[in-house]
Formats: C-alpha cells, structure tokens, sequence
C-alpha cells in the first residue's frame, strides 16, 4: 500500500508518490488530456497562467475491473466535471490550477510538483483551501485512489478499480484527520 498523504497546514492536505520517469513523460499523465485521462479525469489545459483546465471525471473509465458506484456517489456514475484556472505552469516541473469546491465560493487549488529521483520521478501534490476536514479526509482519499491509478498506467500494470480503492483508504484517512 502506498504512504498516505497528511495534513500539512490549516486546510491543506499533501501526498507524495516515487513514479517511473523519465521526468517529461510524467509532465505529459498531468498536462495531456488523454493522458490524464487515464488516472484522474480528461479535459484540455491552456498552457499558460491564466489559462482554463477543464477536467472531466469519469470513474467507471479509469480500470477495466467493474464495479458498483457506491450510492452516495452515484450522481456522478456518468460523468461529473469542472472548469479551473492555471495559476502556476512551469514545465516540466510545477503545475497548479483551481479546483472547483462543492459550494460557490469554495474553490480550492492544487498543486503538482515533480523533482527527479534518479531514474524515477517525486510526485508531490498539495491541495489548499479544502473547507473543513472532511473535506480533506475525501479528497486526500481520492488523491491517493487516483495516484495508485497513475501509478499503474506508469507501470504499465491494468489499473486498480477506483472505488474500491477509495473506500479501502477512506475510512484510515478519516480516522488521522478527523480524529
């Protein structure tokens, strides 16, 4: 199993991951729309501050293992999706973007940071402005389901099913940030 992510400030949460490199093809799973398909969710991004990035999220398309979308999250079964600004682009090294929150006014931003590893590639990503912590027990757990993803895809293993990774980390995040 892989290191869980932690709270590291006041609503912020971070996750770090050691992927197969090399550091470009990294860059590419989180800036191409194909690419980051594959582990998170599909949409362009305008390669420049300011620009928008539009992810779309379709969980059911991450693994080919077929599973049941837990009810709670069922109104996203077809699909669920946002539009974000880039607020930091740095090839190959450093992205950032908002992140739209359940609520308007909500939005929170994320950040991913890569640093080579020799041969490998620290993945570091930081979310800020998550409302309370529940919210940042869910997203880190979502964090870590689509990492493991990524993860995979890198590897070229088949991609673990998302929802029953999700719960299986869900209920040790709630307990370290909740408690």
């Amino acid at each position: 199993m892989e290191e869980y992510g932690e709270v590291v400030g006041p609503q912020t949460v971070r996750l770090e991951r050691v992927l197969p490199g090399p550091l470009e093809r990294v860059w590419e799973y989180l800036t191409d729309s194909e690419k980051r398909g594959k582990w998170l969710a599909s949409g362009e991004l305008e390669p420049r501050v300011g620009g928008c990035v539009e992810l779309k999220f379709l969980h059911s398309s991450l693994s080919p293992h077929v599973e049941e979308t837990p009810e709670r999250f069922k109104k996203y079964e077809c699909g669920a999706g946002f539009v974000g600004r880039v607020t930091r682009y740095e090839p190959p090294r450093l992205l950032s973007y908002t992140w739209a929150g359940e609520k308007e006014g909500e939005d929170s931003e994320v950040t991913f940071e890569l640093s080579p590893q020799g041969e490998k590639v620290l993945l570091t990503i930081t979310h800020e402005r998550l409302a309370d912590p529940k919210t940042q027990a869910d997203v880190a757990s979502g964090w870590h389901a689509h990492t493991g993803i990524l993860l995979d895809n890198l590897e070229g293993r088949t991609p673990r099913p998302f929802w029953s990774t999700w719960l299986a980390v869900e209920q040790e995040y709630k307990k370290r940030i909740l408690s």
